[in-house]
Formats: structure tokens, sequence, C-alpha cells
């Protein structure tokens, strides 16, 4: 995985702007500790920085190719999990190469295929292409949007980057948020609307889609949505068929040259994918997989169970190293170590995010990275199975709304009256609500039961799960880890997408289908193990000390925060002993404690980017 970042200006000759071009590429260091490269003509500059993953000896970018009289270049971020059937192709088509890494595979996949290189590509990527002789740039983005891609367009002037604060480095870009993103951060948050950037004149392309930008502008495309389609298969046919996307998947996505491991929870997705992992290094000679786990000092004494979280990890963790013979490793932190992470995990997202539960997985990362620089992880089988238990509660179908935002009501309370009658959270989230459902395919004949499952997994796949998936690219690609989701693979997604709900939910159980499918592959208890989600802490020292440090924000009169907030109500909330702070604040993993974290971070936003508010 890398960084990439660059701009294209039409007025001016570019070649005299390289220490602006170095800043910006600087910005994203942490994406790519491994190398730096730049490149400049007079109206195009790329800049990319490295972690080795394919190839480490070869591929440096900006990667150059010359076709007769036309030059190319890229710069790349991501990976393909198809460039040894593409690279046969393209020899077969004349190509050659002198490199075994997948960024000569797509840049010559772009010079053979043009735009419609997307179409072929199976992988995580965002990258930039130059045609030297069009005088365009194309970029495109992954179709789950695994790999992120940020961009502006000011007065002509076209900057790109896999993260803000390399766009926001550019001299022309400035640091302001407008009413629509601030509602966003306050509303919506930590989510994100599909394409908004929160800061004025930022945007993000959307998953699945390219554009092209020349002198005549910037033309914005689709090359991908879910499509629907009538499913065909019974239930053991469709199992089957589930458990081979799988293995195939597993195995094209452990391809690398630097070590790789896994992420287990001892849950049911995660246990997939290590056993698939585990059984492709013990066929292959390739020794003992080693894996990782994460949990939070006093949680065995802390844990109580919900609806969210039935039970704990470590009893799982154990019973699956020792069904597999793994290396495991246990990452354990401490509530001061959380707290301090908060700032950290403001700056690798440029905008809030979710408070410990990012800041976790930011330790976590960097713990795994002492010892590896790739991770399997089983990200988005919640989403594409429908197994939240919003997807299974008459409460959340029933909402109305987005269903991890139940709370809306008592998160616009918190808010100033001035405020919230300028950005009208209520309002507002609405609007994106219904924005959603009318993006829903529908499918002739399907009943109303069946259509609500569909939009459920719609909002699930478009909405939220993109929110898990920027977290996990910030967080680990902060410290230098590449985290690869084999459950996004495109072609799984698309046909799980046209499962009927009765076979989704096969035996009557969440995600009851993919259970199916790994019948022989784990163990008959942990096929059986309720849902239970990424862990967060339970111990009550950090309730305390977030509140204590939201306190001191709330009295010190040169917090930016507090323009926004309605302050006699958060101290009241923040009191001991007051329940009304425990309300849901996003998802499953965020409540009381997170909201204190996450106006922690806004305040840590505000303060840090110098944000003006226009």
């Amino acid at each position: 995985m890398c960084g990439i970042t660059g701009w294209i200006d039409w007025r001016k000759d570019l070649t005299t702007s390289s220490s602006i071009l170095e800043n910006m590429t600087e910005t994203l260091t942490h994406r790519g500790p491994d190398a730096s490269g730049t490149w400049i003509s007079h109206h195009c500059a790329f800049g990319h920085r490295r972690l080795s993953v394919m190839d480490p000896q070869n591929g440096a970018q900006p990667m150059i190719r010359r076709e007769g009289d036309r030059l190319y270049s890229i710069v790349y971020n991501g990976e393909l999990y198809n460039a040894v059937e593409l690279r046969k192709e393209l020899e077969h088509r004349g190509h050659r190469f002198s490199s075994t890494c997948d960024t000569e595979v797509l840049l010559a996949s772009f010079v053979e295929w043009g735009r419609s290189c997307v179409d072929r590509l199976n992988g995580i990527f965002a990258f930039a292409a130059w045609d030297q002789q069009e005088q365009t740039v194309f970029l495109a983005r992954d179709r789950l949007g695994v790999k992120p891609l940020f961009y502006s367009l000011l007065s002509g002037v076209f900057l790109f980057g896999s993260e803000p604060k390399a766009i926001l480095a550019h001299p022309d870009m400035k640091v302001e948020v407008g009413a629509e993103g601030l509602a966003e951060v306050f509303a919506i948050g930590p989510a994100r609307t599909p394409g908004h950037g929160i800061y004025r004149n930022l945007a993000e392309l959307k998953p699945g889609h390219y554009m092209v930008y020349d002198r005549s502008g910037l033309t914005v495309r689709p090359y991908w949505k879910l499509e629907n389609r009538p499913h065909t298969e019974n239930v053991e046919e469709t199992a089957a068929y589930i458990r081979e996307l799988l293995a195939d998947t597993a195995r094209r996505q452990l391809v690398s040259d630097v070590p790789v491991c896994t992420l287990l929870s001892g849950g049911l997705d995660s246990s997939a994918l290590t056993t698939l992992a585990a059984n492709h290094y013990r066929d292959s000679g390739k020794g003992t997989l080693d894996t990782y786990s994460v949990d939070y000092a006093d949680n065995d004494k802390h844990f109580i169970e919900n609806a969210f979280q039935p039970n704990s990890d470590a009893p799982w963790i154990k019973r699956m190293t020792d069904y597999l013979g793994t290396e495991h490793h246990y990452v354990e932190f401490d509530t001061p170590e959380l707290v301090e992470s908060l700032r950290s995990v403001v700056l690798a997202r440029d905008m809030p995010g979710m408070a410990d539960v990012d800041g976790s997985l930011y330790l976590f990362c960097r713990e795994i990275k002492n010892n590896a620089t790739v991770a399997l992880s089983g990200e988005a089988a919640d989403e594409i199975f429908g197994g939240y238990p919003w997807f299974h509660r008459e409460d959340a179908l029933n909402a109305n709304t987005f269903p991890w935002s139940l709370s809306l009501p008592q998160r616009a309370g918190i808010l100033a009256r001035d405020f919230a009658d300028w950005i009208k959270p209520l309002e507002y989230v609405h609007s994106r609500y219904e924005q959603a459902l009318a993006e829903v395919p529908r499918l002739a004949g399907e009943t109303q039961q069946e259509n609500r499952m569909r939009e459920m997994s719609y909002l699930n796949i478009t909405r939220f799960m993109p929110t898990l998936l920027d977290r996990k690219d910030r967080m680990s690609m902060a410290v230098g880890l590449e985290v690869r989701v084999p459950f996004c693979d495109h072609r799984l997604v698309e046909y799980v997408w046209n499962i009927p709900w009765d076979i989704k939910t096969a035996g009557e159980r969440e995600k009851g289908i993919l259970r199916k499918a790994l019948v022989g592959v784990l163990p008959e208890d942990v096929l059986a193990r309720k849902k239970s989600p990424y862990p967060k802490t339970h111990n009550p020292s950090y309730s305390a000390a977030v509140k204590e440090r939201a306190l001191d924000i709330l009295s010190d009169s040169s917090s930016p925060l507090l323009p926004f907030v309605d302050a006699g109500k958060l101290r009241a909330m923040a009191a001991p002993g007051a329940e009304a702070a425990e309300f849901p604040w996003f998802g499953q993993l965020m409540s009381g404690p997170q909201m204190f974290a996450y106006l922690i971070q806004v305040d840590t936003w505000l303060r840090e980017y110098k944000v003006s508010i226009r």
C-alpha cells in the first residue's frame, strides 16, 4: 500500500513548483515509509510514498511507461489480486515487463484498455494515470472503496490525494468548513455521506467511480454498482459457491513478498479467514501463520453482556489458536493509552472519528507492524451477509433512519440552539437517508419484507461499511501496515447481494448461509457463536477519564468546541451517576463514553487544523 498525491494546472509550468509537490507527498510518509518519489511535467505533478509489499527491489513510483511517441505516468495505492492473469493477457498482446510488481501491470492495463481497464481489475486500489499526449489524467477507485481518494477543483487547479492532509498542504487550499460539513461531523459522523470530504471544496471519489480531468473540465462516472439479478441456486448450491469464492479470495490475498498475518477475534468471520490462511500456509509449506488479537486491561472484570456484545472474545481466540496451531500474539491496552490515542487518530483521519474504537485499532496495528507488513481482516462480512443486530430488530427496521443512528434526537439535543438551527441536524440526516433509499435498485415481484431487507443491505454496504473501511485504512496506514479485507471481493459482494433473505438467514440465524458455507471448515461451536463485534473497553476508568477531559474543555473559554454545544447540558451528563449520558451515540460500539471522546476529538480537530467556519 502507498500514499498518492498530485495536481494538474493548465495555467503555469509546474516544474517550478517541486517544493510544493514534495510537501504534499511528505504528508503521506506514514502510508509509505519505505520510499518516496515525485514526477513533474509542465502541467502534471505526481507524488508517491511507498510501502513495499510486492517486488520491493523494483516498482518505484511514480512509474513511467513509453509506448512509441506516447508517455504515460502513474501513481497507485493498492493491490491487484488478479495481476498474474492480467499480466499473461497483456504479454499475449505484446506488452513486456521489467518487474513483478502489480503497478507495472496496472499501467500497462491503462495503456492497453484506457478507461475500461477498471472493469478488469480485481483488487483494492486508488490511482491516477497521466497521458502526456492527450494531456489527460484518469483517476479511479475500487468498487467497494477500500482505498481512499480525495480531490479538489479550485479555479482550474485540480488536486488529489490519498488523504485530505495532502490536498490541504497545497497553498491554494484553505482549511474551511461550512454548514454542510459541520452537519456531517455533528449529525452523520463518524460516518460520512458518500463523496463528502467535510472540508469546503474537498470531495471524495465515490467507490466504483472514475474521473477524467482535461482542458475541457472534470467528468465523474460510475463504472460499477450493485445490480439485481434473480437468484436461482438452492441453499446447498449457494453455500457451496460462497465457500468456493472465499477460498479463492483468501488464496489471492495471501500473495505477498513480505510477512502476512491475520486478525483473529474468535468470531465467525475472522476465524474463517484465519482457517483458510492457515490451511494455505500449511499446504504451501510456508510454516506457521501468525495471528493477533486485541483486548483491554481488566476487561474480563468489567465486561457486561448486551445485545451488541453477547460474549467476550478471549475463550474463542484460544479455541481457534488451539484448533489451528497458529503463533498467536495477545495485544492489550489500558485506559491512559486509549485516551492519549484520541489525538493521534484525529491526525490520521484529518477529522473526528470513532474515538477509542479508532484509537485501539491504531495502537493494535502499531504493535502488529513490529512483526508484519500485511494483515487479513474479517471486515465487511456483517454488512454483506446481514449480521448486525439492526438487521433483525423491529425497532431498527421500522425507524425510518439509518439504523446505526437511532439516537439522533439525543445527539441533536447536546448542540447549542443557534448552531442546531443553522445546520438542522434532524432534517439533514433525513435528507441523506432519503437520498440513500432513492438509490436502492429494486427487483420486481419482491415482497415488502424482501424489499426492506434489500434496502437495509444497501444502506449497510454503501453507508455503514465505508465508515469501517475508512477506519481500517487510516488506522493501519497511519503506522505503515497494509490490511486486506477478503469479504470485500466484488465477486462475493455481487453474488451475496442477490441472495434472498430467507437463504441468507438459513437455519434462522444471522449470516446463516455463511455459517452453512463454513461447515467442515470451522469447529461446530465456533460456527454457532453469536455475533460479537470488535472489542471495546468496558473499564469504568475510561469513562471517567474522557468525562474529566471533556469537562476541562468545557471550562476552557478558548475552546473552539464551545460555540457548537450546550455546555450546561454536557456538564450535567458528565456528573457522577448521570445515566443520560449512556444513550447509543453511533453504531454498536459508541455510547456514552464515546460521545465525550468524540467531542474531545472535535475540539482537537478544530484546534490542530485551525479550521475556519464559513
